[in-house]
């Protein structure tokens, strides 16, 4: 039975997930030009709580936990495995308190409503993966925002996602760039289950009933700890509640 509602579904989240994005494009640019960035950002994080509460349809059950003890006072580092397009929203819901920033392919900065206005006027990072010396630089200059303001800044340092959920060698320069711009910075592991066995054959058709968590480990204070180390180990920590 889930197999055939999985085919009827998929089409109906798909149609609902590009209706948000297009019907949430022009009061984002609205709100940005007439009352200021607060005012998008509101418009934003409404637009990402339709995109989580969408997952629905498809039979999903939806858990947030961990987010009760985060600071407020300090810019965070938010390090997580990567398994589809369906992470942002969830990273942008449950971290809204923080306004979270990401480091993203520069393609995604253009043609895409919704998403390429909000990457590009919420000063998020838009890398050309060919170019380095961008990609750092770009890097840095997120990481002084968060710093200067106590944001958010996530970064997925599988640098791809992973089909099948398991978790890819970590990468460390991204990580190691954000806490040298960001020296406050607190980093939270935050895991994410559930969307690489919902896409088990790709976008189509999506598997209906699928329990999905997203969770916020506990802080770890980066300072005084070797980058490799602190990478690998915060690797661990995913892969544990991931039973990896």
């Amino acid at each position: 039975m889930k197999k055939i509602l999985g085919y009827i579904f998929t089409p109906i989240f798909h149609l609902y997930f590009g209706l948000v994005l297009v019907i949430f494009h022009l009061p984002q640019v609205i709100a940005h030009k007439l009352f200021g960035d607060n005012a998008r950002r509101k418009v934003v994080d409404t637009l990402n709580y339709f995109l989580v509460k969408g997952l629905y349809l498809m039979g999903c059950r939806i858990k947030f936990s961990g987010f009760d003890n985060l600071p407020e006072d300090r810019p965070i580092v938010i390090v997580s495995n990567h398994q589809s397009l369906y992470d942002i929203p969830a990273v942008v819901h449950g971290f809204r308190k923080h306004y979270p920033k990401f480091i993203s392919k520069i393609e995604l900065g253009k043609n895409l409503p919704s998403i390429s206005y909000n990457l590009v006027h919420g000063k998020s990072a838009l890398i050309d993966r060919a170019n380095g010396s961008q990609s750092i630089k770009e890097i840095f200059k997120l990481g002084r925002l968060i710093q200067a303001n106590n944001y958010a800044a996530c970064i997925f340092p599988e640098g791809t996602r992973s089909k099948n959920g398991r978790v890819k060698q970590f990468k460390t320069p991204g990580i190691n760039t954000l806490l040298r711009a960001a020296p406050d910075a607190v980093i939270v592991p935050f895991v994410i289950d559930g969307h690489s066995r919902m896409m088990y054959k790709g976008m189509f058709p999506l598997k209906f009933g699928e329990k999905i968590s997203y969770k916020a480990l506990a802080p770890i204070e980066p300072k005084g700890k070797d980058i490799e180390q602190l990478v690998a180990d915060i690797q661990l920590l995913i892969k544990k509640e991931l039973n990896q």
